[in-house]
């Protein structure tokens, strides 16, 4: 189960990649919510609506984004590249140490 920083996390990514597909509406109330960090109460104030209307409109654009991301996988990929890339990193960084004792090695020759 997912806690509510991860969850955060995850809408924020999602919406890096998917947020041209949703609608204004959609855009804007995830937003308030999710970058500036509002309230359910704050947003209806500033939209006019209910609380209830609020977390209507935040559940349905991220299921949105979530089917999206069913979809697309355009998260799941980007974070295996970004395992690539560090497994890469590590690889490269055990090459080079054995580089240096090589070298120090020829060195003590």
């Amino acid at each position: 189960m997912e806690n509510s920083l991860e969850k955060k996390q995850r809408v924020n990514l999602l919406m890096d990649l998917y947020e041209d597909l949703l609608t204004e509406k959609q855009r804007e109330y995830l937003d308030l919510y999710y970058h500036e960090d509002l309230s359910l109460s704050e947003i209806s104030l500033i939209k006019n609506v209910s609380k209830n209307a609020v977390f209507d409109n935040l559940k349905k654009a991220c299921l949105h984004l979530e089917n999206y991301e069913e979809k697309l996988n355009l998260l799941e990929k980007h974070q295996k590249r970004l395992e690539i890339i560090d497994d890469l990193e590590k690889d490269i960084k055990e090459e080079h140490k054995n580089i240096d004792e090589h070298l120090q090695m020829l060195r003590d020759l």
